[in-house]
């Protein structure tokens, strides 16, 4: 399960990521995306961003569920205390942290992040990483995402996972 904030590389690591371990990939975004035929910024505009979470929290319970796979989830879904728990339980989490200055650089790129559509978008980028690195901070593995290519990361995210699970093996 890759968490972290928006711009932090969990798609894109995300897929050479499975493809090293031979798991499906699946981007939480997309299926939530998918099941509504709406996009995120759609259903926040929409239904608002509590019925997001709940919609996020309901649809990652049921991939737990289902068996080995790369998760990259929604910048808030770690957030949440029922998905850490499940998590923790089913999953083993990595935090792909990233710095504000690589973090602002690739939000710019996509002007649909609907957390920054405010007047100040880095001040809104910088109080979201205040409220969320702490709890982040709870990832059982953590992996830096740099300027470097995304499969560096990939690399980088494979050798900390295995350095985890042979000290942590799961059943």
């Amino acid at each position: 399960m890759l968490i972290g904030m928006m711009g932090s590389g969990k798609t894109s690591v995300g897929r050479p990521l499975a493809a090293r371990l031979g798991l499906n990939f699946v981007d939480a975004d997309a299926e939530i995306e998918a099941a509504h035929r709406m996009t995120i910024p759609e259903i926040f505009a929409q239904h608002g961003e509590t019925y997001f979470r709940d919609d996020e929290r309901r649809m990652l319970a049921r991939l737990l569920a289902k068996g080995p796979k790369v998760v990259a989830t929604g910048g808030g879904a770690f957030m949440n205390a029922e998905t850490r728990a499940r998590v923790a339980e089913k999953s083993v989490s990595i935090w792909l942290k990233a710095d504000f200055d690589v973090l602002i650089r690739r939000v710019r790129r996509r002007a649909n992040r609907p957390l920054l559509q405010t007047p100040d978008p880095e001040g809104a980028l910088r109080k979201l990483i205040d409220d969320r690195y702490p709890t982040y901070a709870l990832a059982d593995v953590t992996v830096v995402s740099d300027n470097g290519p995304h499969g560096m990361v990939a690399m980088k995210t494979m050798q900390a996972l295995m350095s985890y699970l042979n000290v942590h093996p799961v059943p």
